[in-house]
């Protein structure tokens, strides 16, 4: 087996990784892009982040809740919904979500911008196309998505009571009395670092897919597929590993 690709596909990848945290540690720092990046980000996927969220909320709370009533255990509806979404539910639909949404436009944008040699013409102009073009983007997809899992939370749950509320008629302040008993702040802590990783790893896989992006305009095509396949990837791989660490915190 040739593992000459792959050896050079990982040497790509870590120098694609160092540029990135060596020009995002560095002044002058892009500060204008990378809040025009998380307005549009956040502006893009909070309508399918709040519908997604909502229906699963709907959804998980029905489903779960003849297996509570057979055992007698209905009233520990809201304490189960509550830990599946904070822990689980809401950071893995935001991730997948935002890979889709986001992972593709930035692929698909920075392929474009190489095919069409913008980028080339950012260089030979003097500017730093590398920090203004990739490093924003990481830098806003990292900052967005544990603002977009918490407001994804809330949302989730709101669906929750709403079932909840039509079903046995639970007041709001009994319901959400019985959500905040049984989160933790371990809970919370694990939801954001996983939003953080998630974030990370859809803008550093969409800006290598794009920035690196081959065979003119089929190539826009393939980035922007690269981007939302590997971010979903990263995004289970990432789940299962901050799973197995928080397990061990408990």
């Amino acid at each position: 087996m040739n593992f000459k690709p792959i050896l050079l596909l990982c040497a790509n990848v870590y120098r694609f990784a160092r540029r990135i945290f060596k020009q995002g540690f560095h002044p002058p720092f892009e500060w204008r892009e990378i809040l025009s990046q998380c307005y549009a980000m956040g502006n893009r996927s909070l309508f399918l982040i709040s519908f997604t969220n909502f229906l699963a909320g709907v959804v998980f709370t029905r489903q779960s809740r003849p297996s509570l009533a057979s055992f007698g255990a209905e009233s520990w509806l809201p304490s189960l919904v509550s830990q599946a979404v904070v822990r689980s539910l809401g950071p893995l639909i935001t991730g997948l979500i935002c890979a889709g949404k986001l992972g593709s436009n930035i692929g698909a944008e920075l392929a474009s911008m190489k095919v069409t040699e913008q980028i080339d013409a950012m260089e030979v102009s003097g500017t730093r196309p590398f920090s203004f073009l990739v490093v924003s983007r990481v830098a806003a997809t990292t900052l967005m998505l544990p603002l977009l899992v918490v407001y994804a939370d809330m949302v989730s749950l709101f669906g929750s009571y709403l079932t909840v509320h039509f079903m046995n008629n639970t007041s709001f302040r009994l319901y959400f009395n019985d959500v905040s008993g049984h989160i933790t702040y371990l809970d919370i802590f694990s939801s954001l670092i996983k939003a953080t990783f998630f974030g990370f790893a859809i803008g550093f896989v969409s800006s290598y897919a794009g920035y690196n992006s081959e065979n003119g305009t089929i190539g826009v095509g393939k980035a922007a597929n690269i981007a939302v396949v590997v971010s979903m990837v990263m995004i289970f791989v990432i789940d299962l590993l901050t799973l197995q660490f928080i397990n061990l915190l408990r």
